[in-house]
């Protein structure tokens, strides 16, 4: 692979290593324009200036790297579906679980069940009384 598609396809993690690089050297800046000088009123512009944008910048890398995993994991779960469909694992399950496919290969959802609640007439000694939901499909002493 040459180095043109490999920063074509890690581009969040190459701007993500670029923006640490200028955090940290912005922190470094800022450290050292403090460090320079013992008045409190010569070092806020540098606390300011240099310590909230190596926060920013820093920041930014994180979400940045932190998205670049998050797209690898989708990739991998992607091709682990793929391979139970060709192995024939999801074809019987998928429509019980995530619902059914439309004409153009899009997922639908399942129709939502519906739950009635009884509704309890309330009598003149305790009109307050809350509504009951309806009995939930689990059998007593089954955990959830």
């Amino acid at each position: 692979m040459d180095i043109v598609t490999r920063i074509r396809s890690q581009w969040d993690r190459l701007t993500a290593a670029v923006t640490a690089l200028a955090g940290a050297a912005t922190l470094v800046i800022g450290w050292r324009g403090v460090s320079g000088t013992p008045y409190p009123a010569e070092q806020l512009p540098y606390v300011v200036s240099a310590g909230l944008g190596s926060l920013f910048l820093l920041g930014i890398s994180t979400a940045l790297w932190l998205s670049a995993d998050l797209r690898d994991e989708w990739r991998k779960l992607d091709r682990i579906e793929q391979a139970l469909r060709a192995a024939g694992g999801l074809d019987g399950a998928a429509p019980a679980l995530a619902g059914s496919q439309n004409d153009n290969g899009a997922v639908v959802a399942p129709p939502a069940r519906e739950q009635t609640a009884s509704v309890s007439t309330g009598s003149a000694a305790s009109p307050a009384e809350p509504e009951r939901s309806a009995p939930t499909p689990y059998a007593e002493g089954e955990v959830r």
